[in-house]
């Protein structure tokens, strides 16, 4: 299932791992391009990222390198929810404005020296974080990174004020203090209590001047970006051809970025793959059968993999009869998730192996298998969870009823879906007929999926990605209770005060085999709420241009586009 993220990785992204709402596009081969059942390799190691690194003197100077982008960009604000959930606003966004620290393959933080020339923990009691600014770094418009911006994006990130429609208030909220330190430069943030990720905060960082004002904050980066800092700005940015393009920034101050221009197309992710055969793009998503079918063999081109924060669920929504938790858990024991899990890997090369946790990735220190009884396929235990929660059998085939009303549920799927994603749901929906569930797939357009139906919680069930959910705070946005209209990155609305507690705690948690214990505690409660069934870590299998260099499968690293580039 190519499918996207919503109200983010949501967690790194909705993190559920944007502005950005994809189709889900298919992760099978039937219906299209060729599968047959190819050889598959073990999923790649923990802290492996396949980009053909090379450094800066081994890359030419000047090209240009051309993307897919999902779909036209509109609030390109991160902080704000529909600008937060969406990956690929996030990832541009971090490349056109500061972005304090980075991520390696082991997703371990290091600081950027463009904007930082230290930063660290000078107390423990409180916890405070001093950063040093490098003093040339300057916004767009002359004037120089300061504490001001950093406390401008924790009070519209906090929660505190609900006129700020933000994304995920996770860590910002745990902020008591932003003041300047011993001279403009430096920075010192105060935590009322301790918050083990506080380096994912200010990622990016927003300029106190475009967020002045909470109308500021939500309509003021709608179609325009008024404010810059980084090593590219904005070329192009066309909405009747759909193109934006990246150039490099003459004010920049760091090491001058390599190629002359970035350019984003948007397209559909099914014709992602005619337009990389096409010479038109030189990167594509191989991660499908029908996709590595057509790209393992294409000219100039090399098939690149690694494992990212990225997982494939099916969600349920939490209201009607999935109002009942024990409807949503006879759901999960009536999928025979190894069977799902095959129709998706057939003809990928990379294994699919079944994901038993929400929230850590196989490939993540901390990882166990949570699933317990509520991902082992058993009809028997599901039927009597429906016979307890009312819904009695009407016949086989026949959908149970309850006070005289049909078990029928709706699947939402984008138009944009392949014939392949369309046969994961029908065995799906097949499962659940066994059991006495009708489900009904109902096709939406691609541009209202998430606008519409997911984001606003009006579905019964749906399939997406989450990507980018890391580091493991970051899961609190996917599964946590709403407040008011602010649903943070959870469509389904479901959640408990139990989960959230853990979670909360377990951020606050700097020693990491501790806070793993508390994010595995909250991930099996996770489990038995029903809110959400994983079925696996999807790896980035990627068709990238032959001598694209420092770009392809990061693993749990970030892209630096300032070197990327082609080799000499």
């Amino acid at each position: 299932m190519d499918a996207v993220t919503t109200p983010r990785r949501l967690g790194r992204a909705l993190a559920l791992a944007a502005a950005v709402a994809l189709a889900v596009t298919a992760c099978t081969s039937g219906g299209g391009g060729s599968a047959g059942d190819v050889a598959k390799s073990e999923p790649p190691r923990q802290d492996s990222e396949d980009i053909n690194a090379k450094s800066l003197d081994q890359i030419k100077d000047g090209g240009e390198v051309r993307f897919q982008l999902d779909q036209w960009i509109t609030q390109w604000n991160p902080l704000q929810v529909d600008g937060g959930s969406y990956n690929d606003t996030v990832d541009l966004m971090r490349t056109l404005e500061p972005t304090l620290f980075s991520t390696d393959a082991s997703g371990t933080f290091r600081a950027n020296p463009n904007y930082l020339t230290e930063a660290k923990v000078t107390s423990d009691s409180p916890q405070v974080v001093t950063y040093k600014l490098n003093p040339k770094a300057k916004w767009s418009d002359g004037k120089p990174l300061s504490y001001l911006d950093f406390k401008a994006d924790w009070q519209a990130s906090n929660g505190k004020n609900q006129a700020y429609n933000l994304y995920d208030p996770s860590g910002y909220e745990l902020i008591s203090a932003v003041e300047q330190g011993a001279d403009p430069t430096e920075v010192k943030v105060t935590f009322s209590q301790p918050y083990a990720d506080w380096q994912n905060l200010f990622r990016p960082l927003i300029p106190a001047a475009g967020i002045a004002t909470p109308e500021d904050f939500n309509k003021g980066w709608v179609e325009k970006i008024p404010i810059t800092a980084g090593a590219f700005k904005i070329g192009t940015a066309d909405k009747t051809a759909q193109t934006i393009s990246l150039v490099p920034d003459p004010a920049w101050w760091g090491t001058r970025a390599k190629l002359d221009k970035i350019t984003f197309r948007v397209m559909d992710k099914s014709a992602s793959i005619q337009a990389y055969l096409n010479n038109e793009i030189d990167f594509a998503s191989a991660g499908t059968a029908a996709a590595y079918g057509q790209l393992k063999n294409a000219k100039d081109t090399v098939i690149r993999s690694a494992s990212p924060w990225d997982e494939v669920h099916i969600s349920f929504g939490g209201t009607g009869a999935l109002a009942d938790q024990k409807v949503r858990q006879a759901l999960g024991k009536a999928l025979d998730r190894s069977a799902l899990i095959k129709i998706a890997n057939n003809g990928v090369p990379v294994e699919f192996k079944p994901l038993g946790n929400h929230i850590i990735m196989p490939n993540q220190t901390g990882y166990q298998d949570n699933s317990g009884q509520w991902a082992t396929f058993d009809l028997a235990a599901a039927k009597k969870l429906l016979d307890d929660a009312g819904w009695k059998e009407a016949g086989a085939g026949q959908p149970r009823t309850k006070d005289g009303k049909p078990l029928e549920l709706h699947w939402i799927l984008s138009d944009g879906t392949a014939q392949a994603q369309l046969d994961l749901a029908t065995a799906a929906a097949a499962m659940w007929q066994t059991a006495g569930v009708k489900v009904d797939l109902d096709k939406v357009a691609a541009n209202d999926y998430f606008d519409k139906y997911i984001t606003p919680g009006k579905f019964d069930i749906a399939s997406w990605r989450n990507t980018d959910s890391f580091p493991n705070s970051k899961s609190l946005a996917n599964f946590r209770l709403p407040v008011g209209d602010n649903t943070f990155s959870n469509p389904s609305r479901l959640g408990t005060p139990e989960i959230d507690d853990l979670l909360k705690k377990a951020s606050g948690t700097v020693d990491p085999a501790e806070a793993a214990k508390l994010y595995n505690q909250a991930d099996a409660k996770i489990w038995e709420l029903g809110h959400t069934v994983e079925l696996y870590q999807r790896p980035a299998v990627v068709a990238t241009r032959k001598g694209l260099a420092n770009y392809g499968a990061f693993g749990l690293g970030q892209e630096d586009y300032s070197t990327v580039g082609w080799e000499k």
